[in-house]
């Protein structure tokens, strides 16, 4: 159900390229439904190869910090170390959005059962050298989140060296293609390994694995082929690199944010894409006649005559601007409420201005069903990810709660990003998870308040004038001093000279030192020094 509803959506992407950077919008139904960005200074790390280095174990948190040539050292969980009796499946769910919960639940069966994983200590050392893979970017304090179990993705299929299982992507619905995708690839998988000699023959095993992703769907067993080979040159390529460099140092890179939208897109149906760089709209002409022929057509070179950027067509630049502001608006004048912090992020449903026809219960449950569809699209437009909880306005109705969260998840199931929704808590709250593998919209394009700090708040200026009054106690008490400067912003020794006019001089009075005041235009509300004369 879920592949038929992605397909009825009209999809658009319009590409906006730099030197600089290279922004990237989905556009579905003439809706701006996700932002991609990337910069040449700050490029997404995730799926790239390292070889790295072991530079610290740690047996307490059953991880390791590995060395690859990144600002920080990045972590490696003993769950992801590749070793024997180590769980394989687990890359399954991590490599691909296709895959739903682990790719297919028959692959599953015929892996091995999973073991206990061996303790850290067991399996790595400090110095040891290693074939690693991004699985998340750097998110604020955090370094990178890495994996020893590879997975390198094509047009149709993700290999998975040393999987030794074959999955299939849980939207493609039909069994029989299901059936015949999978014996195709586990075909071909045998008669690779047993070329380069690692299985026997008959029913042996496959020596590596794959997933076959949507896009694979009636394709033909050339097509399928054409990828396992791509795929077979370039692993083959990266264990040369790997064997050759010395760590830590890149082996693999994956494709530039325009190529890797055009291949992950790949199983959406596309209606056009539109670039405004000349050189990119050639290289995406090149990789899609390689890769995907099919789309090549529908590649259009934005620009000649065309005097509007191409981000306001659609106004994808308000939509970038909104979503970077805490209220959304709900078209029946209600509102969504979204704080973003560190270990989640809340989101929080209002009625506002919408006061319905008939009683609060059907006012209620109208604003929730309306907030589910705006509650979707901003998860995927603003791309946050984490724990989410969502604060409906409290229902009454058993009912209608349940109609509620149906509509969330029917909103939420067009997300290629894996999410998972609980039911209502007892506080009345929906609990859900969203895959983050990259840095949200706002931490993208934004940065601290230098003034709050984050907060979200500053300091009333009489409660700096009280601190002000604190400090120059504790510095007459402390030191001698003929008399004090004050430097602090204007609206600070405003309050100072007129509100707090008294109190000033009753603190003078009681040092017995004069005070001056002066106005520095540069300092921010919370800032002040007192300088002893």
């Amino acid at each position: 159900m879920r592949a038929r509803e992605i397909h009825a959506v009209s999809t658009e992407l319009l590409l906006n390229v730099t030197p600089q950077e290279t922004r990237v919008a989905v556009i579905e139904n003439g809706v701006v439904q996700e932002i991609l960005i990337e910069r040449a200074n700050r490029r997404g790390l995730v799926g790239n190869i390292y070889k790295g280095r072991v530079c610290r174990v740690l047996p307490g948190m059953q991880a390791a910090f590995v060395e690859v040539g990144l600002a920080r050292a990045a972590f490696l969980h003993a769950s992801d170390v590749a070793a024997p009796g180590a769980q394989r499946e687990r890359a399954l769910a991590q490599s691909d959005p296709d895959a739903g919960n682990g790719g297919d639940a028959a692959a599953a069966a015929e892996a091995p059962a999973p073991r206990p994983v061996p303790d850290i200590t067991a399996l790595l050392h400090e110095g040891q050298e290693l074939l690693v893979q991004v699985i998340k970017d750097p998110l604020g304090t955090k370094g990178a989140r890495l994996t020893m179990h590879l997975s390198i993705p094509a047009r149709y299929l993700v290999f998975m060296p040393g999987a030794v299982t074959v999955g299939v992507s849980q939207k493609i619905e039909d069994e029989a293609e299901r059936a015949r995708l999978r014996e195709l690839v586990r075909e071909f998988a045998r008669r690779r390994g047993e070329g380069m000699g690692s299985c026997g023959a008959g029913n042996a095993a496959p020596a590596d694995g794959y997933i076959v992703r949507t896009a694979a769907e009636s394709v033909s067993e050339q097509m399928l082929i054409k990828d396992m080979e791509f795929l077979d040159r370039l692993w083959e390529n990266m264990r040369r690199r790997a064997r050759e460099a010395l760590a830590p140092a890149v082996v693999h890179e994956d494709l530039a944010l325009a190529l890797r939208t055009l291949r992950e897109l790949s199983g959406v149906e596309l209606e056009r894409i539109r670039i405004d760089s000349r050189e990119t709209w050639r290289r995406a002409i090149e990789f899609t006649r390689h890769y995907i022929p099919e789309i090549t057509d529908r590649i259009e070179h934005y620009g000649d005559g065309d005097e509007r950027p191409i981000f306001e067509l659609h106004g994808v630049e308000g939509e970038i601007q909104k979503a970077l502001s805490r209220k959304v608006q709900l078209k029946s004048g209600g509102h969504l409420i979204i704080d973003q912090t560190e270990a989640m992020t809340t989101i929080d449903v209002n009625t506002g201005a919408y006061v319905g026809f008939r009683n609060l219960e059907e006012t209620t449950f109208k604003t929730n069903l309306e907030a589910t569809q705006a509650i979707a699209r901003q998860l995927r437009l603003r791309n946050l990810g984490g724990i989410i909880i969502i604060d409906f306005i409290d229902m009454t109705s058993e009912e209608h709660r349940r109609q509620v969260l149906r509509a969330l998840e029917k909103a939420l199931a067009r997300d290629p990003t894996k999410t998972h929704i609980s039911n209502v808590s007892a506080l009345g709250l929906v609990q859900m998870t969203r895959k983050r593998t990259r840095e949200s919209l706002e931490h993208v394009l934004c940065e601290p308040c230098p003034t709050c700090a984050g907060r979200g708040t500053i300091k009333t200026p009489d409660t700096v004038c009280y601190e002000i009054f604190r400090e120059i106690l504790r510095e007459a008490r402390q030191f001698d001093a003929q008399r004090l400067l004050v430097l602090a912003s204007p609206e600070v020794i405003d309050t100072l000279v007129d509100e707090e006019s008294v109190g000033f001089a009753e603190l003078e009075a009681f040092i017995g030192k004069p005070i001056t005041l002066q106005a520095e235009t540069q300092y921010f509300r919370e800032q002040f020094d007192v300088v002893l004369m």
